[in-house]
C-alpha cells in the first residue's frame, strides 16, 4: 500500500523537541518511533534523535535532524483549522511563544521553523466561494490581518 506523509528537515536538530511540544499541545499528536543516529552522519551526533516519526492533528509526519544545510520556510505550513477565536488565539500564542514568529493572514512560524496557517472555521464560511461582494470583502479584511480576528472577519462580512 502507498502513503504519503511530509517530510521536514529540521536544521537545528530539534525534530524530537518539536514532535514532543506538538504531542503536547496539539490534539491528536504523539511521537512514534524515534531512531538515533549512527558515527558517520553529517550534521548529527552519533546517539542523538536523527529520523523522528510523529503524528500532528491526526497526520503522520517524518522529522529529520541533518544538521543545517536546508531550512524549513513557509512555503510548506500545516492549516490548522480552529473553532473559533478562543482556538485561534491559544494556537497563535502557543505557537509564536518562545522564539516563534508572527506573520500576515494567519500564517506563524513556530520556534522550531515550522510555519502554520491558524485559521477559524468562520474565514472559510464567510468567504464562501469568493463570489459575491461579501465574501470578498471578508478576504479583503483577512488580507490586513496577522492573527486572524473573528469579530472583524464577520464586521467586513455584513458590510459594517
Amino acid at each position: 500500500m502507498v502513503t504519503v506523509r511530509p517530510h521536514l528537515w529540521f536544521a537545528d536538530n530539534d525534530a524530537h523537541e518539536a514532535a514532543a511540544f506538538y504531542a503536547e499541545h496539539v490534539p491528536g499528536s504523539r511521537v512514534g518511533n524515534v531512531l538515533t543516529a549512527s558515527e558517520g552522519i553529517p550534521g548529527v551526533v552519533a546517539g542523538e534523535p536523527f529520523i523522528v516519526e510523529f503524528t500532528v492533528c491526526g497526520l503522520d509526519v517524518v522529522g529529520l535532524n541533518a544538521g543545517p544545510d536546508l531550512r524549513l520556510d513557509e512555503a510548506f505550513s500545516f492549516y490548522l483549522l480552529c473553532d473559533g477565536q478562543e482556538e485561534v488565539d491559544h494556537y497563535w500564542d502557543l505557537f509564536t511563544a518562545d522564539g516563534g514568529k508572527p506573520g500576515p493572514c494567519g500564517w506563524c512560524t513556530d520556534r522550531f521553523g515550522v510555519s502554520w496557517q491558524v485559521i477559524p472555521k468562520q474565514l472559510e464560511e464567510l468567504c464562501g466561494d469568493y463570489s459575491t461582494a461579501a465574501n470578498q470583502r471578508t478576504v479583503q479584511a483577512m488580507l490586513t490581518m496577522s492573527k486572524i480576528d473573528v469579530a472583524a472577519l464577520e464586521a467586513a462580512y455584513a458590510g459594517e
